[in-house]
């Protein structure tokens, strides 16, 4: 299929919640294509349909080690049905924010209940990276950044940033 472009910070389209996806079709099926080729060459571990304009309720993952084979994993509709009070913390960064990292803490495990790319239903016990991941994405579809977990301040330095690059850009 084809790489798609990535919204970067501030597009506002990366503040919309996300539409459930009502059936699993040749559509769907063709966007998650584009999805892990777009991942993986930007490269990232994870991607929200929403991040290529798309929204629908659809995430992309893989957090294999680099030594490892691909892990492709499809997430469609994902829900977070439970969360551990068990708190950790990863220094996460964004495709749509690139090149800026911050310490983020999150639940260090979570149970989520989505659609495969086949359209069944399943559900997943997740730790590490794979349950920052998932929180990651699903803040996504819910129109929610990594940067709405810092500070007030870091917040605002990183829309700031980002919005003079975006000023810079549009006047080149």
């Amino acid at each position: 299929m084809a790489k798609r472009p990535i919204l970067v910070l501030p597009e506002p389209l990366l503040r919309k919640v996300s539409e459930p996806v009502t059936r699993v079709d040749a559509q769907v099926r063709a966007l998650l294509v584009d999805m892990f080729e777009t991942m993986y060459e930007a490269p990232g571990i994870g991607l929200a349909a929403i991040q290529i304009g798309v929204p629908q309720r659809v995430v992309t993952i893989d957090v294999a080690r680099k030594d490892d084979p691909p892990a492709p994993q499809v997430f469609i509709n994902p829900e977070i049905v439970w969360a551990s009070d068990e708190l950790s913390v990863y220094e996460e960064g964004c495709l749509s924010i690139p090149d800026y990292y911050e310490a983020v803490e999150r639940p260090s495990r979570v149970r989520v209940r989505y659609m495969d790319g086949g359209g069944r239903e399943l559900e997943v016990e997740a730790d590490g990276l794979l349950a920052t991941c998932l929180q990651h994405e699903i803040d996504h579809l819910d129109g929610k950044l990594f940067i709405d977990h810092l500070s007030r301040l870091k917040r605002e330095r990183a829309i700031k940033k980002f919005s003079k690059a975006a000023k810079r850009e549009n006047a080149e």
